[in-house]
């Protein structure tokens, strides 16, 4: 419990010990800790260098415990100094790093990231430090176990972060497929299916994303990392079009998953969107169908979600090609 403090496994058990007995000789602590009396000695310097214990100025060899409270607040408001300024510091270098990536060369656009662990930590870093939303394609296969299945199994560390992820049915299929893609759901992840995805891919706030360059059958794991740029556009361009045709999974009973109908409009947005589309405003439209002008746009703004589209324009193009409204 005290590790965030520096303190390890060793070093905090021999300040319970301290603390409980109150105060003790260094060869009693090694007994009563089962180590022997250098490791223990070495551990109660650790504590004398943290201001957690001290050496009895009554009788030599003797440690005494410094009281919790003091001791552990100052610990405390140490450590929570030293993690404002480094999030100061990432700050200031998330700063540096976007004025100097303004303009990239076309060789800092992509970079190549090999062997398994390395391909892990990345596909995990992105996840992780996203800080609006996640996109991923996981493939019933993944080339290096992530131990997390790209974001399905573990969300983000911030809260706040925007979840899509689009899984293999292969996935579903798995041991633990169901009760992953349960937990995820239960985080408010929006998780669809379909029946194979093109590759597996995580991008993180449309500015960065990761897939595999070899397959699994191919020797070193190997990925390829895309900074924004035409190429980056592209993979999200391939995760929506993959995302607007999978299937969407919801919470089932017992813990389980569900999956839900082809998402699509229903009258009420069929009539919303035939109006828009012969020019009517919203506050038309609203005035027309006896609508809240909120209602409407909530409407709208739920359709959008649904086509995975971004704009108006985008919407109409997509209600046309997905026979939401006629043609003619």
């Amino acid at each position: 419990m005290l590790a965030a403090i520096g303190l390890d496994e060793r070093q905090e058990s021999a300040y319970r010990a301290l603390v409980a007995l109150g105060a003790a000789e260094v060869a009693d602590l090694a007994h009563r800790l089962a180590l022997p009396e250098p490791d223990t000695e070495r551990a109660l310097r650790r504590l004398e260098s943290q201001g957690l214990a001290a050496r009895s100025p009554a009788r030599a060899g003797r440690w005494v415990a410094a009281p919790p409270a003091a001791a552990l607040s100052a610990l405390l408001a140490r450590q929570r100094h030293e993690l404002e300024q480094a999030e100061l510091a990432a700050a200031k270098l998330a700063e540096e790093y976007r004025a100097e990536a303004a303009e990239p060369a076309a060789h800092d656009l992509v970079e190549v990231v090999t062997g398994a662990s390395a391909v892990e930590h990345r596909f995990r870093q992105l996840r992780l430090g996203a800080t609006r939303e996640v996109c991923a394609l996981v493939t019933g296969r993944p080339v290096a176990a992530t131990g997390a299945d790209d974001g399905v199994r573990e969300g983000a560390a911030a809260g706040g972060v925007a979840h899509r992820v689009v899984v293999e049915r292969e996935v579903l299929e798995r041991p633990d497929g169901v009760a992953g893609l349960s937990a995820a759901l239960g985080r408010g992840e929006r998780v669809r299916v379909v029946d194979r995805v093109p590759t597996r891919l995580v991008i993180a706030d449309r500015g960065l994303a990761i897939v595999p360059l070899t397959g699994d059958r191919g020797p070193e794991p190997a990925a390829l990392v895309v900074h924004a740029s035409g190429l980056l556009r592209s993979l999200a361009s391939l995760f929506e079009a993959v995302w607007r045709e999978a299937l969407p999974l919801r919470p089932g009973a017992g813990g389980g998953v569900t999956r839900g109908a082809a998402p699509g409009p229903d009258t009420t947005d069929l009539e919303i969107l035939s109006l828009l589309l012969a020019g009517l405003t919203d506050a038309s439209v609203a005035k027309q169908l006896d609508l809240g002008l909120r209602t409407v746009q909530r409407r709208v703004k739920s359709l959008m979600e649904t086509a995975g589209v971004t704009t108006r324009l985008q919407l109409g193009w997509h209600a046309y090609e997905r026979g939401w409204v006629a043609r003619t």
